[in-house]
């Protein structure tokens, strides 16, 4: 059995093969293993693009770790001769008394970031091709845009094999256990390890099952809709977005190509039984959603859908995500939950993983991400 100084399983991924490189940087012998060989659109990491912004609503502790991942993706864009950060800013509209804007507002303020709050008449001022009812405000954040997701990870990887690391792809996991060493069973043999990262995403639950966490696996769309006009292109200056309303949440990104505007919705989701099963046809309740909200708010975006895509929401019971050291086999880190909004921390993720697994702890503040809030 071949013994390496650390293995990461879901290698293909975004957690997974940015902790690929921060150890092989560090220069343990380290090996990565992913069911498909990356990038791949089998998991949650994919899709062309992923947002990132700072002022960050969900919750302000997240701030600090997304400063250190700004700086990560910078570091790592050195390794590509693909621009992988567009800073393009982001708009986030809702109630003055919703989630989103005061979250942002109080974010922003108790970490010294700049946002610009605007009334509805600004935000149309400013960007003609948006309608927002007069009720609702606006947040627009400059110092946020999107990643280009499959070319975050293929320069993950990359650079992760350039400094020595090694890949096993495709190969299943079938279990790991613990004895003298950390065992890895795969179907295309086995190997052993003092340290374990799982980093596998909506497999997480499979592999991780013994935490007692439900992990609940949703399937989400995204869709992309032609544009008239040039309001919607990035090279105009269109942000970002991400709109808190009544009915829901959803968020999308300006024309970057052909496809023309591609949208989401936040909420909602179906759950997925087996990952590998997972439903990727498109459905029409869900495009009638997209299109509600297409006509209410992007009237300049026409209603003909030229592509859609499947992924996956790993969702932890409070929508944060888990990162920690497995509580009965200390050679064993893990990220798992990331709740549909962790892609933009995968950077980070990633090196807090390394540093757990080679040195015991890590200064990246992850406190508040572990493990033992779910303890009863």
């Amino acid at each position: 059995m071949e013994h390496y100084d650390a293995i990461v399983l879901g290698a293909g991924g975004g957690v997974g093969s940015a902790a690929l490189w921060h150890l092989a940087q560090r220069g343990v012998r380290v090996l990565g293993v992913d069911r498909f060989e990356p990038p791949h659109d089998r998991g949650s990491s994919h899709g062309q693009t992923r947002i990132i912004r700072q002022a960050y609503f969900e919750h302000p502790d997240y701030v600090p770790l997304l400063l250190e991942s700004y700086r990560l993706w910078t570091e790592l864009q050195t390794h590509t001769e693909c621009q992988l950060y567009h800073e393009v800013g982001i708009l986030q509209v809702g109630l003055a008394e919703g989630q989103v804007v005061p979250g942002v507002l109080c974010a922003a303020e108790l970490h010294g970031l700049e946002v610009d709050s605007l009334t509805a008449t600004e935000i149309q001022q400013r960007w003609p091709g948006l309608r927002i009812p007069n009720e609702m405000v606006g947040v627009f954040e400059r110092r946020a845009g999107y990643l280009m997701v499959e070319e975050c990870i293929k320069t993950h990887v990359r650079a992760a094999q350039k400094a020595g690391a090694e890949l096993r792809c495709p190969a299943e996991v079938q279990s790991w256990e613990v004895s003298d060493s950390i065992q890895v069973r795969t179907n295309v043999g086995d190997f052993s390890t003092d340290r374990l990262i799982v980093a596998a995403g909506a497999w997480a639950g499979q592999l991780l099952s013994d935490l007692g966490v439900p992990l609940e696996v949703r399937r989400k769309s995204l869709f992309w809709y032609e544009a008239e006009g040039e309001h919607y292109l990035a090279s105009n200056s269109f942000p970002t977005f991400f709109f808190e309303l009544p009915e829901g949440m959803f968020y999308g990104f300006p024309q970057l190509d052909g496809r023309g505007v591609k949208l989401a919705e936040h909420t909602g989701g179906t759950s997925v039984a087996d990952p590998l099963q997972l439903d990727r046809s498109l459905h029409r309740d869900e495009q009638r959603r997209i299109e509600s909200f297409l006509r209410q708010h992007l009237p300049q975006v026409t209603l003909r859908n030229t592509d859609h895509a499947a992924c996956m929401y790993t969702m932890t019971p409070d929508e944060h995500f888990i990162v920690d050291r497995h509580p009965a086999c200390p050679g064993v880190v893990f990220a798992a939950g990331l709740s549909g909004h962790g892609f933009k921390f995968t950077s980070v993720l990633g090196k807090a993983l390394a540093d757990m697994s080679l040195d015991g702890t890590t200064n990246m503040p992850i406190h508040f991400l572990s493990l033992n809030r779910f303890a009863k």
